[in-house]
């Protein structure tokens, strides 16, 4: 489960922190497009709801990555 774990010394933690980052400006906007696709017209978008989701879904992002990421795989591997 903890394969790829941030906290262990065989992951580049630098490496970890720009693939875990990508991740999740990736989760971000797919948020931010799924909450503006609930409007029926642009103008009835409500921005700080889309950029408060938005944040929510990075944060969690970060969050699950600490577990493990298939992008920075262990140095001894």
């Amino acid at each position: 489960m903890l394969k790829n774990c941030v906290f262990k010394d065989s992951v580049n933690t630098r490496k970890w922190m720009v693939n875990a980052g990508i991740r999740a400006v990736k989760t971000m906007a797919q948020t931010a497009v799924a909450v503006m696709g609930t409007s029926t017209v642009l103008s009835a978008i409500d921005w700080r709801m889309v950029l408060s989701s938005a944040i929510v879904a990075g944060i969690v992002s970060i969050l699950t990555s600490v577990a493990g990421l298939p992008e920075a795989p262990c140095e001894g591997e």
